[in-house]
């Protein structure tokens, strides 16, 4: 059984990705050392900001080419209350606006942005 989920972004700045996501959710972060940042998302998820430095040392460097990315790598899709609001701070935080919040064909109204790092955040609410 799993008891708790986690994902982790790899950032390029810890501090800035840290700000950026503490004024976007509206959550202070749980834990906040050299090397992870982690914001509690519910009970059971998280979202963990590790610098790129770290995990090219945890795991070996030559597993990691940083580009600059072609293509987003990675979404977080986040069932929200006020999407347009989560979605407005992210911009206003330094995100890029992909999408406006509508409503999509499986039922939800959602919108997009880029995060500072390259990461899709979607903000979604039941339609």
């Amino acid at each position: 059984m799993i008891k708790q989920s986690m994902t982790i972004f790899y950032v390029v700045d810890q501090q800035a990705a840290t700000t950026f996501y503490q004024k976007t959710l509206q959550v202070k972060p749980v834990l906040l050392v050299p090397g992870m940042t982690e914001f509690k998302l519910d009970s059971r998820a998280a979202l963990g900001l590790m610098p790129l430095t770290g995990i090219k040392k945890l795991l070996s460097e030559k597993r990691f080419i940083w580009r600059a990315p072609v293509s987003p790598q990675a979404e977080l899709y986040l069932i929200v209350d006020d999407a347009a609001s989560y979605l407005h701070r992210a911009v206003e935080n330094g995100a890029q606006l992909l999408q406006a919040v509508v409503p999509r064909d499986w039922g939800d109204r959602v919108g997009y942005c880029l995060d500072p790092d390259g990461y899709v955040l979607a903000f979604a609410e039941p339609n």
